[in-house]
This record gives structure tokens, sequence and C-alpha cells, in this order.
């Protein structure tokens, strides 16, 4: 398949500061250090940018920022999506219009709809806006799963619906999108960084990744050697990275993610209720963790080395 939507897309994190405001100086660090270190792509305002707890107003901020960061050096895909369709199409509208380069729609949460519900939804959503259109399909967070009949039709009825983030963890399942979309060009997109090779093996596209945040060039490495058929690398860099990936959900995301990139000086350690810092033996593991893959970089051991 040929597409933009190939590669590492990076999750981002949302700092903030010491008085519980966005941090916009960090996240401009944050931006160009995902940029200058290679990565296809950025989604502010998702899971990992903790947006349930971002007033309307610092949603439309965050994304409208992380546009004038970016520059148009990368794609910008904004988080969008909500339990309240009336919501998603006004979030994806303003996004639109700030000049965003695509949406993320995650399944309605909560609401527990049923599959004609969240075709509708998804379907009034893509209706409203007129650029591309991801799907975010993560039973774990919704209490849904975005079955795939209804993702095919999605994807027929609505000529923006051009891929998927496939985080319920399903490789049967993802494997089954693969084989019946038929749409010229829709992408697959993993949304779990431990699973993204075995996507692509399988003819995926990519990932959205949360361990870029920290590791943007080395992720971006490991992807880019699996799409272009060096799976023998891209496993080395796989294993290199297991055990990060792992530390990355030993709390909620994105607990742990946000924990190490201030140990790294990123930002600081700082989040809104109902997420706090994590357990102290939990940081510990964390911190040490990102210290010893940060000793492999600067000894040229990490990954493919």
């Amino acid at each position: 398949m040929s597409n933009v939507f190939s590669g590492v897309f990076t999750a981002l994190i949302t700092p903030f500061t010491e008085y519980n405001t966005v941090d916009y100086t960090s996240l401009e660090r944050i931006v160009n250090y995902q940029i200058e270190s290679g990565i296809d792509g950025l989604v502010p305002c998702g899971t990992s940018g903790e947006s349930p707890t971002l007033s309307h107003e610092e949603h439309n901020r965050v994304i409208r920022q992380t546009i004038k960061f970016a520059s148009g050096r990368v794609p910008v895909i904004a988080g969008t999506g909500s339990n309240a369709t009336s919501e998603a199409i006004s979030l994806s509208q303003r996004a639109e219009d700030d000049g965003v380069d695509a949406i993320l729609l995650v399944n309605p949460y909560y609401n527990k709809p049923t599959q004609k519900g969240m075709y509708l939804h998804f379907k009034a959503v893509a209706d409203s806006v007129s650029i591309p259109c991801i799907l975010y399909n993560i039973k774990g967070r919704c209490g849904v799963n975005l079955e795939t009949d209804t993702l095919i039709k999605l994807a027929n009825d609505c000529s923006n619906i051009v891929a998927v983030k496939e985080a319920s963890g399903d490789l049967v399942q993802m494997e089954d999108v693969i084989k019946r979309v038929d749409k010229k060009g829709f992408s697959v997109l993993s949304g779990d960084d431990n699973l993204s090779i075995e996507l692509i093996k399988r003819g995926g596209n990519g990932v959205v990744s949360v361990a870029s945040n920290l590791f943007p060039l080395q992720m971006k490495k490991m992807i880019s050697s699996a799409l272009s058929g060096d799976l023998e690398s891209a496993e080395k860099y796989n294993s290199w990275f297991a055990e990060f990936f792992k530390v990355c959900f030993i709390e909620t995301n994105p607990i742990p993610i946000k924990t190490a990139m201030a140990a790294m000086g990123f930002c600081k350690d700082i989040f809104r209720l109902p997420l706090c810092n994590p357990d102290d033996d939990h940081k510990k593991i964390i911190v040490e963790c990102v210290n010893r893959m940060m000793n492999d970089i600067k000894e040229g051991k990490d990954g493919n080395n």
C-alpha cells in the first residue's frame, strides 16, 4: 500500500507546569526533538496526551500550537474523538479549521454503543469534515470493540476514513482487517508498540507510538527496517525495546512515559488527576530502565548495533 500514513507517529504527551497549566515551552522542545529525530508524524491530544483532562480551550490550543511548532515539517494528526458525537464533530471541525492534517477518532467510551451506533457516530464525524479520518479501536479503554464488519462498511461508505489505529491487542482481528479492506491506500497502524513488528509482518503500515516520545530515532529505525523487509534488524531493535515496552505500561499510560520523559529533562513529572505520579518502586524501575537504555545509546549498543 502506498499512502501518507506509514511509519512512526508519536502519541505526544502533554507537559504541564507546576501551576497545572499546559507547558507550551516544553511542548515545543518535544515537537522539535521528534522532528529532528526523523519521526513521521505527531499525534497530540490522544490518550498519551491526557486529553480527557484538557478543557476544550486547552484541547484546541494544544492542537493549534503543535501545528505551529511542527511548521509543516511532518503531518499532525489531532485526537478529536469523544463519546458525544456532537462534541467530536465540534473538536474535529475546529482542528480542521486550524490546519491539522488528519484527525484521530477514538471509539465512543462509557456509552457502550452498538455496532450500528458506532457506525452512525463515526460516519457523522467523517461527514462533518473534509480531512482524512483515522479510527482508533481500543476496547480496553472504551469498553467496546470496533468490529471488522463495521470498520469495512465505514471505510467503504466514507471516502475520508483512510486508516485505523488498532489497539485491540488482537493480531487475528488486525490481520483480518488488512486482508478484507480493499480500499486503496487504507492504512492499518498498530496502537501497541510491542505488536508493531508483528502487524507489519502481516501487512500493516506502522505504529502510533508511546515509546517514541523518548526514543523517536530508535523507533523510526525499527519500523523503517520492518517496512523495508529487513526483519532481522527490526527484531534486534524490538528486542532492545522489549523491557521498555513493558515498563511503559507498569502503570496506566501515560504515567510511565511522562515519568521517563521528566527523568530525562523533557518536562516536569506533573499529571492531572485522576492520573498521578507512580509509586516509588515503579518510578525506580522506570528510571533505571531508561538510564540503561541511554547508556546503551551512548555506547552504541542500541538496537541493531
